[in-house]
C-alpha cells in the first residue's frame, strides 16, 4: 500500500479495502466489504449475500425507502432505475 494511502483505524482488512478502492468503490462500501471479509473468511463472503431479492422486483417507494435508510443525496428525483443504479454503487 502505497504510503499516504492508509486507511483509517476503523478498516481491519486494509490490503482488501485498497483494492475495493482501486476498483472505484466509495470509501463507505470498500470499508464495509473489507470489514465484513475481516470478521470471516474472504471465500465465504460471496455466499452470504443475496437474501433481499432483485431491486427489479421492488417498488419505487421501496426503493426510496432503502435509498432513505443508507443515505443516498437526491433519492427525491431519481427514478426507479437510477435509484437501483444508486443502491447498487453504494
Amino acid at each position: 500500500m502505497p504510503a499516504g494511502k492508509k486507511p483509517g483505524p476503523s478498516v481491519k482488512d486494509p490490503e482488501l479495502y485498497e483494492k475495493l478502492r482501486d476498483e472505484g468503490n466509495s470509501k463507505e462500501k470498500s470499508a464495509r466489504i473489507a470489514n465484513a471479509a475481516a470478521n470471516t473468511s474472504r471465500s465465504e463472503m460471496g455466499r452470504r449475500g443475496g437474501e433481499g431479492g432483485d431491486y427489479e422486483d421492488r417498488s419505487k417507494d421501496e426503493l426510496y425507502e432503502q435509498a432513505k435508510k443508507v443515505g443516498i443525496e437526491g433519492r427525491s428525483s431519481m427514478s426507479k432505475s437510477e435509484l437501483i443504479k444508486q443502491l447498487r454503487n453504494h
